[in-house]
């Protein structure tokens, strides 16, 4: 499935293809604390699938729980995350694109979870709170 996508602000865009039976949530710490959020949307891409359209991507270095170290990028200006990715010279590389930057993303719903061990505890009782359809 071809899709496309941008950071909040604007100034980074790209488009890519993607499998979206390989739509997941990750529970991971990394994650959270990355995200502001309780988990993150991801679904891999192939870096050869992947075409940045607008903008320049800015890198950050984080050494995950396992020792093995992922590269951030993320749009320079607004901050958001676009995807992570292996550092070093594994080839072809597949990119761990942020669905939530997807034009299609209410088309794209997760289809399993990992990391699960680090899932926030209430995360499974949202259904049940008080909702608005607008703040």
């Amino acid at each position: 499935m071809k899709i496309d996508g941008r950071c909040h602000c604007g100034s980074v865009s790209y488009e890519t293809v993607i499998d979206p039976d390989e739509v997941e949530i990750c529970h991971c710490t990394d994650c959270q604390t990355l995200s502001g959020s309780a988990f993150r949307i991801v679904v891999p891409t192939s870096e050869a699938d992947f075409r940045l359209l607008s903008g320049e991507l800015k890198t950050y270095v984080k050494t995950a729980e396992s020792g093995n170290k992922r590269l951030q990028l993320f749009c320079p200006e607004c901050g958001t995350s676009i995807y992570s990715t292996s550092v070093g010279g594994i080839s072809p590389k597949t990119f761990g694109l942020r669905v939530a930057t997807a034009h299609q993303r209410a088309s794209l719903p997760p289809k399993g979870q990992f990391w699960a061990r680090s899932a926030l505890p209430w995360i499974t009782d949202i259904a049940a709170l008080p909702r608005s359809e607008t703040e």
